[in-house]
Formats: C-alpha cells, sequence, structure tokens
C-alpha cells in the first residue's frame, strides 16, 4: 500500500513539474514587423469607388499592455497608440508630407488586449485599413509607424514599402533605412 502512495506521490509531481514549462520572458517594450500592404478597389459605406489600403503587420509585447479601452476610460485620455507618418515620392524621393496631405493620418487605437494567466506575452497580426478617394498614377506613398503600450513604452519604428496607390497589388518588402 505504501509503495503505491509513493508511486503516485512521485507519478503526481513528475506530471506536475512537465506541465509547469518554463515561462517564456522578452522585453515589456513592444516589437513590431511589417508583413505586406495590400491595395484593392471597393465601395465606401456611401456607394463611392475608393481605393484602399491595408496595412499588415505582426506585433508582440513582453508584459501584454498593448491595447486601449474606449476613449472615455484612457488614462490621460489617451486615443491613439498606433501611429502613422506618411511620406510622399517626390522627384525619386521619399520626403514627409505636408500637415494638410488628404493621405494623412493622426494614428489608430488598438483595442484594449489582455492575456490571462502566468505568461503575458501578446502575439499577433494587425491589420489597419485606409481608404483613399481620390488618387493618381503619380501617388506613390510609403508610411513609417510604430505603437506604444498603456505603460508608455514606444515599440521600434517599422516603415512600409513604396506603395503606388493606383495599383492594386500586395507590397511585401520594406523600404530600406536611411
Amino acid at each position: 500500500m505504501m509503495f503505491r502512495s509513493i508511486t503516485a506521490a512521485i507519478l503526481i509531481q513528475l506530471v506536475f513539474l512537465t506541465s509547469c514549462g518554463k515561462i517564456e520572458s522578452l522585453p515589456p517594450e513592444p516589437y513590431i514587423k511589417y508583413t505586406n500592404f495590400t491595395v484593392f478597389e471597393s465601395v465606401d459605406s456611401l456607394g463611392n469607388d475608393v481605393m484602399v489600403g491595408r496595412l499588415n503587420f505582426y506585433f508582440e509585447d513582453g508584459d501584454g499592455d498593448l491595447g486601449l479601452n474606449a476613449p472615455e476610460g484612457t488614462e490621460n485620455g489617451e486615443e491613439i497608440n498606433l501611429f502613422i507618418e506618411l511620406f510622399r515620392m517626390e522627384d525619386g524621393k521619399l520626403v514627409p508630407a505636408p500637415d494638410n496631405d488628404p493621405f494623412r493620418v493622426e494614428g489608430f487605437r488598438i483595442p484594449y488586449m489582455e492575456r490571462l494567466g502566468r505568461n503575458k506575452i501578446l502575439r499577433g497580426d494587425i491589420s489597419v485599413d485606409f481608404s483613399y478617394l481620390i488618387y493618381s498614377e503619380e501617388d506613390s506613398i510609403s508610411y513609417d509607424f510604430y505603437v506604444r503600450d498603456r505603460k508608455g513604452n514606444l515599440s521600434n519604428t517599422e516603415s512600409t514599402s513604396i506603395i503606388p496607390l493606383f495599383y492594386p497589388g500586395v507590397y511585401t518588402d520594406s523600404r530600406p533605412k536611411p
């Protein structure tokens, strides 16, 4: 009888030890990686033909505090945690777009995310859509973007490829950093 209880105790300990894998650790600063930018034709809610650009990127956050609550519940009234800078192709070079550029966006709010359990790491893919009502064959743009988590940690900055808005397609290579 004692042999069975020792065996059962050892078995329980082995199950416990093997089921409690090592908790993975990542830095608290978010990490992002540009995946692609897809341009496609669509129709907006008013029935207008538009070009849509979809920014896709991968993210990791080591302490799992990426995303904001609804605007009325955010600390310090923060409503944006995905920051985007627009660049336009001019004379073969990318230059920052002026503040009044119709393609400029202030940013977006990534919704609140939380992972339950001991391992708080968040990983996933995020997609953001941009609508372009007026565009021409000459409109080639690029975006730099980064995210901020709830503790104020900033991610790395990523760059999209050069995007010719007039031509639907998937653009995957990020542009070289200057």
